[in-house]
């Protein structure tokens, strides 16, 4: 019978695969965070909800002008929207 010993490349390999899973696994510790009211959160959270506040307003806007009623899918347009909104704080508060 023939016995599996590892060689020296699968142990190279092997520890190569375990350093860099451990360099990704310690790259999430140190995500960006905001302290409010004693509470840590992420920092995409908060432009999430900024990016959310910034629609409703614009919507508001576009329901008065009677704009919102012209719109094509309006779900599609504020959802993108939003995710523009959201992305440029991210880049203004993070830049």
């Amino acid at each position: 019978m023939h016995s599996h010993r590892p060689t020296h490349a699968h142990g190279y390999l092997r520890a190569a695969l375990m350093s860099s899973l451990s360099m990704t696994m310690s790259a999430c510790s140190a995500s960006p965070s905001r302290n409010i009211l004693g509470s840590y959160f992420p920092t995409w959270m908060v432009c999430a909800l900024l990016g959310i506040v910034f629609v409703m307003v614009v919507r508001g806007v576009l329901v008065k002008t009677g704009v919102d009623a012209s719109l094509p899918v309006p779900v599609v347009v504020y959802l993108c929207m939003w995710t523009a909104a959201t992305l440029a704080i991210w880049l203004v508060w993070l830049a």
